[in-house]
């Protein structure tokens, strides 16, 4: 058995097997953070929200099910690392194709198994989302130390956007898909209402995306923090003024700024398949995914061109946002929903709705 080293920021070391790539004599380092989910890992590893994230899964065995070509959220994978109780070393269920151990060393992924999980996870809820990597046995103590004090990257949307526009011809509404991080099932869930997808850069210009002559606009989900690229909000502002805008997750955060709200990170985020959300129009609870270490401030929305329309039933952080003089509006968490529940796909029949009104 191979064996790999989890050191945290915080000075805390636990010793596993290696079932990911060989770190030989490398390091990873990443923010970490734990998701709740029973289900999903390849979903989770392959989501570009990820990106430089190493994630701790909470439930015990991880890989059971095994991998597919399908469920892909992204082609390469953006994580820096995995942190499991147990990971199988073969699946079983009729979609498997080969196992999470081959995936991980496909894309050269780093990852632990064989710790205590549950602990690292407590560790992380009291103490917020920290570095942390992942090394060797026998790294040398005063690198690691040398490692943990650098700083962890901000230009993750940039990384993992698309670099040209991309076209998915269909026959109904043009929309383009402004791709902060953009997850496969976003374009699927588009398609899938026989929309005419243009995905373009995080960066396109308001004269780029008008020349397409949409008919509607996707804000995307996307890694890092919101603030890191202002350069994007006059240009969320103009389009909204034209065209029907949705926008989900870190597009979410993009448009409460670009509107007069604030964002604020989040101790230890939401990441999961069972956030219930409570929508305030229609009075009902729905079980939503997540995946998100930002959040709106609430009270900054009442200075701001918006209103809140949902809210997180654990802790009231604001889940929707709707413009009060455009048919524009958000959520934080993920309606194309994989991993996790279904319940909110209605959400892009709204936006389509919002369209043709």
């Amino acid at each position: 058995m191979r064996q790999i080293k989890l050191v945290l920021e915080t000075g805390e070391e636990y010793i596993g097997e290696s079932v990911g790539v060989d770190l030989d004599h490398n390091f990873s380092l990443g923010e970490l953070v734990f998701n709740t989910s029973m289900t999903g890992y390849q979903e989770i590893l392959s989501d570009p929200s990820y990106c430089d994230q190493m994630v701790v899964m909470t439930y015990p065995l991880i890989g059971n099910y095994g991998v597919n070509k399908d469920d892909f959220e992204a082609i390469t994978p953006a994580l820096k690392g995995m942190v499991m109780r147990e990971c199988a070393s073969e699946g079983s269920n009729w979609r498997n194709e080969y196992s999470l151990r081959e995936l991980l060393r496909r894309f050269k992924i780093p990852a632990i198994a064989g710790i205590d999980t549950r602990e690292l996870t407590k560790k992380i809820r009291q103490k917020g989302v920290m570095k942390a990597v992942l090394v060797p046995v026998d790294y040398p103590a005063h690198n690691i130390s040398m490692i943990l004090m650098g700083p962890l990257g901000t230009d993750q949307i940039a990384r993992v956007s698309t670099k040209t526009p991309i076209h998915f011809p269909g026959e109904g509404k043009r929309i383009i898909l402004m791709d902060f991080g953009y997850k496969k099932n976003i374009l699927r869930s588009l398609l899938k209402r026989n929309c005419d997808v243009v995905v373009v850069p995080w960066n396109a210009s308001v004269e780029t995306i008008q020349s397409y002559r949409p008919q509607g606009i996707l804000l995307s989900n996307g890694p890092g923090n919101p603030k890191d690229i202002p350069e994007v909000l006059p240009v969320i502002k103009e389009l909204q003024k034209n065209y029907p805008m949705f926008c989900i997750c870190m597009g979410h955060q993009l448009f409460a700024l670009a509107n007069g709200a604030e964002t604020e990170k989040l101790k230890f985020g939401h990441r999961g398949g069972n956030h219930p959300v409570k929508d305030l129009r229609l009075g009902k609870v729905f079980m939503s995914s997540q995946n998100h270490g930002f959040s709106v401030n609430s009270s900054s929305v009442d200075k701001s061109d918006l209103e809140i329309t949902q809210i997180n039933m654990n802790d009231e952080t604001v889940e929707g946002l709707r413009h009060k003089n455009l048919p524009s509006f958000s959520v934080q968490y993920h309606p194309e929903a994989c991993p996790g529940p279904e319940d909110t796909g209605w959400l892009f029949d709204d936006f389509l709705n919002s369209i043709r009104n």
